[in-house]
């Protein structure tokens, strides 16, 4: 069977952009909602839109003390989640790596990679032990295609993809799937603001001209792959908009 109508859905990152998406979509689609996310005024905005399908949880993913603690400090009757959805993550600057600085290098390596393997082994055994489940992570095409200033955080998704793959070799012979999805450029989310610093201009002019992928396209192919039967696992999806395609290899030419 899928995990879609009646089942448990837990999204990190649900304050806002994609996450918030997906917590909306799963609950038309009749799933129970726990919200996670570090800024608990947007999760009761969410829970005072959604009812009580949802279930707000103020979490960072890089509190690793507090995520190993999860599934026992949830309530009883939300404890058999059926899908994880490892949506919370970030870039940090732009600059090429020589001066970027350190601290963003390290917060995109405790978000993207770390909190993304504590909440997948925190969640992970349960769904084994039930022999049914899904782990949805969100890469991007950054972590396979290369481009100025994407240093850590096209390595950290690159991370993504291949932790994915190995999870799924792992899981071969129970009911737990895995698929890795890779967005490329997606507008109305924070995502730019947040690279940027919060320098909305800037972060505006990375869409302009374009017509990108929005995070009700990302809620809608999460939405697609756990309703799939359950026998069914897909393991990677790389999307882009129409108006985005891999460049060519750069070049240096001497004068």
């Amino acid at each position: 069977m899928s995990l879609r109508r009646g089942g448990i859905i837990f999204v990190t990152g649900a304050s806002a952009g994609f996450g918030a998406a997906i917590a909306r979509r799963s609950v038309a689609d009749g799933m129970r909602v726990i919200a996670a996310a570090r800024r608990s005024d947007r999760l009761a905005a969410l829970a005072a839109e959604l009812g009580p399908a949802l279930l707000p949880v103020t979490l960072d993913v890089t509190d690793a003390a507090t995520v190993a603690l999860l599934p026992d400090s949830l309530p009883e009757a939300w404890r058999d989640v059926d899908v994880l959805v490892n949506n919370a993550g970030l870039a940090l600057g732009l600059d090429p790596g020589h001066r970027a600085r350190l601290s963003d290098w390290d917060m995109m390596v405790a978000t993207n990679i770390t909190g993304l393997i504590h909440m997948t082994r925190a969640l992970l055994p349960l769904m084994v032990a039930r022999d049914r489940g899904h782990v949805v992570n969100l890469g991007s095409i950054a972590g396979e295609y290369p481009y100025p200033g994407g240093h850590v955080y096209g390595g950290t998704k690159a991370f993504v993809r291949q932790f994915s793959l190995n999870l799924r070799a792992d899981l071969v012979g129970t009911g737990v799937r895995v698929t890795d999805i890779e967005p490329g450029l997606v507008g109305g989310s924070e995502f730019s603001a947040v690279r940027f610093g919060g320098d909305t201009a800037r972060a505006a002019s990375v869409y302009a001209g374009t017509t990108p992928l929005t995070p009700e396209d990302i809620a809608e192919t999460v939405a697609w792959v756990i309703g799939l039967p359950g026998h069914v696992n897909i393991n990677r999806v790389e999307m882009m908009p129409t108006c985005q395609a891999s460049g060519p290899l750069a070049i240096k030419r001497a004068m």
